[in-house]
Order: C-alpha cells, then structure tokens, then sequence
C-alpha cells in the first residue's frame, strides 16, 4: 500500500492544526505540525507582509523536513489604526498574550466612535514544496471591533470581533460556524479548490 501523504502545518496552535485536519481529511493526506517536529525550534518572522512571513515558515520548515508544508499568517487591520496590528496582531502587547494584546487594543481605540471601528481579519496561506514550488491563496472577513469583550469560544481577537451579518462575535459561534465564515476558512475553501490540480 501506498505511503499515505503528508503535510506539515507550521504551527504549534492546537486549534489551527484542527482546522486544517478537518480540511484535508477527505484527501486522504495526514496533517500533523511542528510539535511532532522540535527539533525545527522558533522561527523568526522577519518579513513585512503576511505573505513573506507565511513563506519564510513554510521554506524553513519544508527544507528541514523535506515534505510539503502549510503555513498562515493571519491579522487583524483595524482602519482606524492605520492597518495595526497587521502582521504584528500576535505579539501586539508582548508575546502570544491574548488577554493584553485585547486591552491594548481597547485603549487604543478609546474614544473611537462605533461607525469608525471597522476591521478587517486577513489571512494569507502558503503551501510549499521542498522543491520551492508554492501556492498562495488569501481570505478576509470584514467586521467592527466592540468595546467590549463577547463570547467565550475562539482564541485571540475573536471575543472584540463583531459579525454584522451574523449579529455575534466571533467568540460567540460555534466553531463550525465560525470556519464556514472566518478569513482562515475562506482562504482554506480556496486552497481546496486549487489544491488538487497544483498537488
């Protein structure tokens, strides 16, 4: 039989490699991350865009363990911060800390009246060949920030993050009901649909 395929997530978030199992489960490819990989170690996110930073983790990786490799980069640009945090959005208020990088953002947008709060959470996917081949695809979802925290479920910005044609925070869906809509889940459907024919 067959070896069955494999594609390395470049992550080590449990909630994002579950999403991407589920994605791929019906192509029969076996999906695991970097946890099963530490030897990579911490790689840093030099670049300036999200598409440089997706491609310097999905090259690092893919180099280091010869398969395929998927990596995001994803961020909240609110319009009235200029774009921030953009690519910077995990490690806006330090490193990886929900809680601070969301109170950071509260007071900076003190005193922004509602109309003004429109954000945009944008993802960019790069899936990579140790060959260098690679494919890029990207999502976005439009939305407002709250002022104040709703929901419990997510991770992140989702509990400020406001759906205006779902009426909720993201925090505040399901997590199928949050993949059928989220930046990370329009830009995964559109993987899917180039995926077979660049595989």
């Amino acid at each position: 039989m067959a070896q069955k395929e494999q594609i390395i997530i470049a992550t080590n978030n449990d909630g994002k490699l579950r999403e991407f199992q589920k994605l791929f489960a019906a192509k029969n490819i076996e999906v695991t991350s970097l946890k099963n990989y530490p030897e990579i170690g911490k790689i840093a996110e030099t670049g300036m865009t999200f598409e440089e930073n997706a491609t310097i983790k999905a090259s690092a990786v893919a180099k280091k363990t010869k398969l395929p490799v998927l990596a995001d980069d994803s961020g909240l640009e609110v319009d009235a911060l200029n774009g921030r945090p953009g690519i910077f959005s995990a490690r806006y208020a330090g490193d990886h800390d929900d809680a601070a990088n969301n109170a950071k953002l509260l007071s900076e947008l003190a005193g922004v009246p509602v109309e003004k709060r429109t954000a945009t959470f944008h993802t960019t996917l790069v899936l990579m060949k140790p060959d260098d081949s690679k494919l890029v695809v990207d999502g976005e979802l439009r939305g407002r920030i709250l002022a104040v925290p709703r929901g419990d479920n997510g991770f992140g910005y989702d509990p400020l993050f406001w759906v205006p044609e779902k009426n909720q925070s993201l925090a505040e869906m399901t997590a199928e009901e949050k993949n059928t809509i989220s930046h990370r889940g329009r830009a995964s459907q559109k993987l899917l649909k180039v995926f077979d024919d660049w595989w």
